[in-house]
């Protein structure tokens, strides 16, 4: 069974936020998947994906700081005509990544008790994202 389904996120502020339940509310027939995998692909460059914990959500306040401060924005860049956030947004996309592939098993994603998917928004005003979400595997019926 393959699918592929959008999911348009709404726009987030700066900052790291967890959208699992958006993804699995999303994923066309993930209930239906004995085992397979998720890919997750976003459809931008100034703004990321990652799974970390999911529990206290001082976690996201430090990986925005430490975002920050691996990718500062005082640097001198070149790219700086879409405003000066942008050439740091588009270093920790690269960094952080576009796509995420995730286990999947018996319906439901396999990701660990304490893991959560983040979108990683990197902008000021990033607006909305657009995500790819390809899911594959064996279903029941097979």
């Amino acid at each position: 069974m393959w699918t592929q389904t959008t999911l348009r996120l709404p726009p987030f502020r700066r900052g790291f936020h967890l959208i699992t339940e958006r993804v699995c509310d999303a994923a066309e027939g993930l209930d239906q998947i004995e085992v397979g995998c998720l890919h997750v692909f976003i459809q931008h460059t100034s703004a990321s994906l990652t799974i970390n914990e999911n529990a206290d959500p001082t976690v996201r306040v430090d990986f925005e700081t430490a975002a920050n401060h691996l990718v500062p924005e005082s640097l001198p860049y070149q790219h700086t005509l879409e405003g000066p956030d942008d050439m740091p947004a588009h270093v920790k996309g690269s960094l952080m990544g576009f796509s995420l592939t995730i286990p999947v098993a018996e319906g439901r994603l396999r990701l660990g008790t304490w893991q959560g998917i983040y979108l990683c928004e990197h902008r000021d005003r990033g607006g909305s994202r657009s995500l790819v979400l390809t899911l594959n595997g064996a279903s029941y019926s097979d």
